[in-house]
């Protein structure tokens, strides 16, 4: 191996190093990492930077601006609490959970499932008080096993089958064959993962038990007539296990509804009376058909989804002190209507409009973004703060952002469109239809994962063209023999190692003329080892770099590296045995 071998593996092992046993940022290593080997002059700038101009990463950047408009709608969240529905523990949660996105990974990347989920995941375990560290990293796997299943479930299966084609003497590879070894996988692991979860995955939700804020507000919400939870109980629609709220009280037609039973219905114009925490409140927001019932907020110029909350503490210089709500004409006066009034971190009992305003008062207000710029510095409030993620949802535009969202799956598997192109036109549908706003979109983004993802691509990039991966290859096979069984277990492994450290796609490629090779000198068929390539490069669960699916919910979830390793090696290893068992039988040798 040349020097640039030994320097490109010296630095990978830094990053897994500096991965496992610091907090450092993942982009930040990984970008440390190819500036090192730049300096070096082990790779070029061209291919450095090939990472962040991959058709790949254009993808995922391009799936968070489709994601934005179907949560924006609120369709994202409805249709994953009907399907999600309410967990009665982790386990539950995660057979709620896995199979539906595995199966929808198996006829869509798996990449945009995830890209989508994660924040609606977030949401969901918030409100259900289960940890995210919990349930996002099996939301990557549950995608990768479903990706597994057909030949479009991840790009590294296209790319094998490519490479099959291209070599004339291997028949054609077809949409489901791969599933006779992913289908096996996928039951396994997913029961694997169920299992065990309680004891190897980590327990890390500070910031579900320690709240932000500590003040407590009541606030009445309005059951439209048209809403879908009209005739549903309290239970059904999701409404008794809010976390950090509790529904106290209904008043219907002038009659008060204390102690309300789980399995009270609900009826048009029911008004609700929740009390709890802000953060709470603004999850309320987002719950279709279900809408604040002071009638100022009616009168407000602009549609609700321009509007935003924040809170407003009233100083000694207001004009209003002193006087209720109703009576300081406060929406006329400020264009904004006053939700809620917490004081001294209590709520305050009774209708809004008639609270008398003291110094010191907290306003839970919704108005538009001007409002914060025109009295940010005013003396009529000693602080005003916005309160993020709190616009309401443009629920009437939740079915036009579904069927953008299914014409694009749609696209992608009845008419072969390239993902990125069938994404890259569903995002400008989103804006063009105003399913979501060039801001939001943009804030949609995550950065870091991008970056990570560029930058792991450029290391596999290094460990190819440095010749250290070729090298490690040639002498792992070389233990095996002359046993095919251990040469197919071995392709696998090594795979597997080059698709944990040089992602998924590097290492199919690298690997597939290896076993060409490593088939015809034992003088066997090489189509057990093209399916062993397709399994051992797309189940990637130990490391947070192997897999693009694993590095979206590494910052979310709140892991570290060793998270990875705790779950992710077994998992590997009972891949490894299912697929090494297995496709000989079906493949013979």
């Amino acid at each position: 191996m040349t020097l640039d071998g030994w320097l490109t593996l010296a630095v990978v092992g830094g990053v897994l190093l500096l991965l496992a046993k610091t907090r450092l940022a993942p982009d930040l290593i990984l970008i440390a990492a190819l500036t090192l080997l730049l300096l070096f002059g082990v790779i070029t700038p061209n291919l450095a930077l090939s990472g962040f101009a991959s058709v790949g990463l254009a993808t995922v950047a391009v799936l968070y601006l489709v994601a934005s408009g179907v949560m924006e709608t609120g369709a994202l969240r409805a249709a994953s609490e009907r399907l999600l529905g309410t967990p009665r523990s982790e386990r539950w949660a995660l057979l709620r959970l896995m199979p539906p996105v595995s199966a929808a990974s198996a006829l869509l990347n798996n990449t945009p499932i995830v890209a989508m989920l994660v924040p609606t995941v977030q949401q969901w375990a918030r409100r259900h008080q289960i940890a995210p560290s919990r349930l996002l990293l099996p939301l990557s796997y549950a995608a990768i096993f479903g990706g597994s299943c057909t030949l479009i479930g991840t790009s590294t299966n296209l790319i094998v089958a490519d490479l099959a084609a291209a070599q004339g003497n291997t028949p054609t590879i077809g949409f489901f064959e791969i599933a006779w070894l992913g289908l096996p996988s996928l039951l396994l692991g997913t029961l694997f993962v169920i299992l065990t979860a309680p004891w190897l995955l980590p327990l890390r939700h500070s910031s579900l038990s320690t709240p932000t804020r500590t003040k407590e507000y009541a606030i009445e919400m309005l059951i439209s007539s048209d809403s879908d939870l009209v005739g549903r109980t309290i239970e059904q629609a999701g409404l008794r296990r809010l976390h950090g709220l509790y529904l106290a009280e209904i008043e219907r037609g002038g009659n008060l509804l204390p102690a309300v039973s789980p399995h009270e219905p609900l009826y048009p114009h029911d008004r609700l009376l929740f009390v709890g925490d802000v953060t709470a409140v603004i999850d309320l927001y987002k719950i279709r058909g279900l809408h604040p019932a002071p009638e100022q907020l009616f009168k407000l110029s602009g549609p609700r989804h321009d509007r935003i909350l924040a809170e407003a503490v009233v100083s000694p210089a207001s004009p209003f002190l002193g006087q209720t709500i109703r009576e300081a004409r406060f929406r006329t006066h400020y264009q904004a209507v006053v939700i809620a009034v917490a004081r001294g971190g209590e709520r305050l009992p009774g209708k809004v409009g008639d609270l008398v305003t003291c110094v010191g008062d907290t306003l839970l207000l919704e108005a538009r973004p001007a409002f914060l710029e025109r009295y940010r510095h005013s003396r009529d409030f000693l602080l005003i703060s916005p309160l993020e993620e709190s616009a309401p949802p443009r629920h009437e535009r939740a079915n036009l952002a579904l069927a953008l969202l299914l014409g694009m799956i749609l696209a992608v598997v009845l008419l072969g469109v390239s993902m990125f192109l069938a994404a890259l036109v569903t995002a400008a549908l989103m804006l063009a239809t105003r399913c979501t706003s060039p801001q939001r979109a943009r804030n949609t983004i995550d950065w870091q994962v991008l970056l990570t993802i560029g930058a792991a691509i450029g290391l596999g990039q290094a460990m190819e063209q440095s010749g250290a991966a070729a090298a490690i290859a040639h002498a792992w096979i070389a233990l095996a023999g002359e046993n095919p069984w251990l040469t197919l277990l071995a392709i696998y492994l090594l795979t597997s190692f080059f698709t944990e450290t040089i992602t998924n796609n590097a290492a199919a490629v690298l690997m597939f003329s290896i076993a060409k090779a490593a088939a015809e000198g034992l003088g066997v068929s090489f189509t057990p080892f093209i399916f062993v390539i397709m399994m051992a490069a797309s189940a990637s669960f130990a490391t947070p770099i192997g897999y693009q699916t694993n590095l979206m919910v590494y910052g979310p979830g709140g892991y570290h590296f060793s998270d990875y390793l705790r779950i992710g090696i077994p998992l590997n290893l009972l891949m490894a045995a299912i697929s090494v068992t297995l496709a000989p039988l079906i493949w013979p040798f």
